[in-house]
């Protein structure tokens, strides 16, 4: 019997085909290590590069990716300084400009961070046949003219068709001008992404109508406006018109109110309703839907009520039949819910993805009418809504067992953590994406027994409502049944029975589920308030996580106030028991406190990081991105003494980004040689508005970030 065949035997054809359907940067760099066959072709397939490192070390800059297209240099350290200029580099800017085009020479899609537009200016003449850029600021607009950050753009790359100011600090008054006195540029744009976060007021009016008349062609956009009719400027029925107008082309538009982007926790306890109305009618939102045929997804975030939307949802159903992915922000009367006909958005068949934001009036009867007539959906998001429960959540995932694997709860007064995990034990192990809220107890109501939740007692709640609705949830528990009983699907998740499997909520192979094991969940994402412990998480249902790989943790609150926890942790400990976990991010971003010193009887922000941070070390991390609490008084986020101590103990780990600033010698505690060995990868990133414009003289100036990144790279890495 002969061997077979060695891999590297294979045509270079076939083998290039096989390393270029590669992702993984890791698993890219093995391959590398083969041969130098396999070097060569690795490289030659490298369309996509990040670019690290400090920008004075020239010598460093690889030249073995020459087919590289897309390149960020947005994460070249020191962070957030001036790309190819004196603060940035020891070397001449020009020097390192000519290595970068020399290195490089077929990039058509760039990142770039951007303080002055003297950086957009050398990387318009470095690589003129740009295709794609993004623009990366968190720092204050610096004193220029209008649009003077996107001039020398427009100017020199005239083959520009995707720009994304996301990321990136201006003016609102900046880019219109830019776009009518460069028309052929401004024709060509296909994608225009100005979702800018740290907008106060966002694009008035006036301003989107003249960019969408400039940019025709548009087939993607991305807007951060103003909803509410108090401003002047506001956006309203004749703005949005406009859109559909003169961008019939569109297939993505995000319209979200810049309140939204500021990613504040709405209150539990209101009803979902604003004081305001938003000055958008169903006629015109009729008349837009019917304008954007091409439409695939559509973000519809407007922070004021918008009521009866039920109608004009159908004709967004019949008139886009493209629709894959909808989100809708405070829209009310989204559906009837009455009798078995389904009407308003439970029409859009063809939906994959379902975001339902504050939405006053939405029921379990809605929910369950959206997932008879969604059926597709494999990603549902429901936030701010206060009338759903348990079993209207529920017997959503019932329904949608085959296809629903990303689901968010967040904000809804009567889904708490516990409530949240029995809603989805239909697809528990199916699930692969989850967010809850670590809401630990709540009140339930005296007329309602959790111990009697079943999907199919709200099918006989709305028997009266018409023969027909009970005759097909009949028919589907039925269907159900027959599939279990027979395995004529060979994948059977739940089994439907009054209540749950021996009254008890825990299935044995009676209830609505085979076990109690998350097998497919891999990411998890958790929101808790400031003070509450995060050791109760197993005690909810999500205590068998086996290949759960990530988990995102925002802490959000004010420590102003409050006095020192009873107890010692936070609770990352009880994380260990997860035994793929590797991935975290940990945002205490949004938590504030006294950066100095704190009054009596409370704690400063150093022992708040502390608390947050210890039994970090118990947990096999390999990548960690750290949000620091802010003082909001002094503009400060900064890394202390004991948080730099517990991150030195994770010896696992690999990769720490800590989004704010640090002491150089609290730095230096990451660095120690008796400590973790296997870190290379550190970052200081102040993404967050406003950056600081000038280190304090002990904070990470420069020189300290490139004597900390020396002491990393003299570390010895085993592999």
């Amino acid at each position: 019997m002969t061997a077979a065949a060695p891999i590297n035997h294979l045509p270079d054809a076939i083998l290039t085909t096989i390393i270029a359907l590669l992702s993984d940067t890791r698993t890219r760099n093995s391959v590398a290590l083969v041969s130098r066959k396999f070097r060569t072709l690795e490289r030659t397939t490298r369309t996509s590069l990040t670019l690290r490192g400090n920008a004075r070390d020239l010598h460093l800059i690889p030249t073995c990716f020459s087919s590289v297209t897309d390149l960020d240099l947005s994460l070249l350290s020191p962070w957030g300084h001036a790309l190819l200029s004196p603060s940035a580099s020891s070397t001449d800017p020009a020097l390192l400009a000519h290595r970068l085009r020399l290195a490089f020479p077929s990039v058509t899609s760039l990142t770039v961070y951007s303080r002055s537009s003297s950086t957009v200016e050398i990387v318009a003449s470095l690589w003129p046949r740009l295709r794609r850029v993004k623009l990366v600021r968190w720092h204050q607009r610096p004193q220029s003219n209008l649009g003077a950050d996107f001039d020398p753009l427009f100017q020199q790359c005239h083959a520009l068709s995707d720009l994304d100011l996301s990321e990136f600090y201006y003016w609102t008054e900046d880019l219109p001008p830019i776009l009518e006195a460069h028309p052929n540029v401004a024709r060509s744009l296909t994608k225009l992404n100005l979702l800018t976060a740290s907008f106060t007021e966002g694009f008035r009016a006036t301003e989107i109508r003249s960019i969408t008349v400039a940019c025709p062609k548009l087939q993607q956009l991305f807007v951060a406006c103003m909803f509410d009719p108090r401003y002047m400027g506001f956006v309203g029925e004749e703005a949005l018109l406009s859109i559909s107008t003169n961008c019939p082309e569109l297939r993505v538009v995000h319209l979200i109110d810049t309140s939204s982007l500021l990613n504040a926790r709405g209150d539990p306890n209101d009803d979902g309703f604003t004081l305001e109305d938003a000055q958008i009618g169903r006629a015109a939102l009729v008349d837009f839907f019917s304008g954007l045929p091409l439409l695939e997804e559509l973000v519809l975030d407007v922070c004021k009520n918008v009521r009866d939307s039920g109608l004009a949802l159908e004709v967004l159903a019949s008139k886009c039949p493209r629709l894959r992915a909808l989100k809708l922000g405070q829209f009310h009367g989204l559906c009837s819910a009455i009798g078995s006909r389904l009407d308003g958005i439970a029409l859009c068949h063809g939906l994959e993805s379902l975001s339902i934001k504050n939405c006053g009036d939405l029921t379990d009867m809605g929910l369950i009418e959206i997932a008879r007539g969604c059926c597709k959906l494999a990603k549902f998001e429901v936030y701010g809504c206060k009338k759903i429960t348990v079993k209207g959540l529920r017997t959503l995932a019932s329904l949608l067992w085959k296809t629903l694997v990303d689901v968010s709860i967040s904000c809804c007064k009567n889904l708490d953590a516990a409530a949240s995990v029995r809603a989805l034990e239909p697809i528990r192990d199916r699930i692969q994406r989850l967010h809850i809220d670590c809401v630990w107890q709540r009140e339930i109501p005296q007329d309602f027994d959790l111990n009697q939740v079943n999907d199919y007692d709200v099918g006989v709640a709305v028997s009266q409502n018409g023969n027909d609705y009970m005759s097909w949830c009949d028919a589907f528990e039925q269907r159900i049944s027959k599939k279990c009983k027979y395995g004529s699907d060979g994948d059977c998740s739940y089994m439907p029975t009054n209540g749950y499997a021996n009254g008890n909520g825990h299935g044995n192979g009676n209830g609505f589920w085979g076990d109690e094991t998350w097998e497919r969940l891999h990411y998890l994402s958790l929101w808790i308030e400031v003070g509450d412990l995060l050791t109760s998480l197993p005690e909810v249902g999500l205590d068998d996580c086996p290949n759960l790989e990530e988990v995102q943790i925002r802490v959000e609150g004010d420590c102003r106030g409050r006095h020192k926890p009873t107890q010692r942790e936070f609770g990352l400990s009880c994380l260990a028991r997860y035994p793929q976990l590797s991935k975290m991010k940990l945002d205490c971003g949004d938590t504030v406190g006294f950066a100095l010193t704190a009054p009596p009887g409370q704690m400063d922000l150093s022992l708040w990081e502390r608390f947050f941070l210890s039994g970090i070390g118990n947990l096999s991390l390999s990548e960690l991105d750290y949000w620091p609490p802010q003082d909001r008084d002094v503009n400060q986020r900064s890394l202390w003494l004991p948080a730099a101590g517990l991150l030195a103990e994770c010896i696992t780990l690999r990769k720490l980004f800590i989004h704010g600033t640090a002491h150089e010698h609290f730095m230096m505690f990451l660095v120690r040689p008796d400590l973790n060995l296997s870190l290379r990868d550190v970052q200081l990133r102040e993404d967050y508005y406003p950056a600081p414009e000038n280190e304090m003289s002990t904070e990470m100036r420069v020189d300290s970030c490139c004597r900390f990144e020396d002491a990393l790279n003299r570390r010895p890495i085993l592999d």
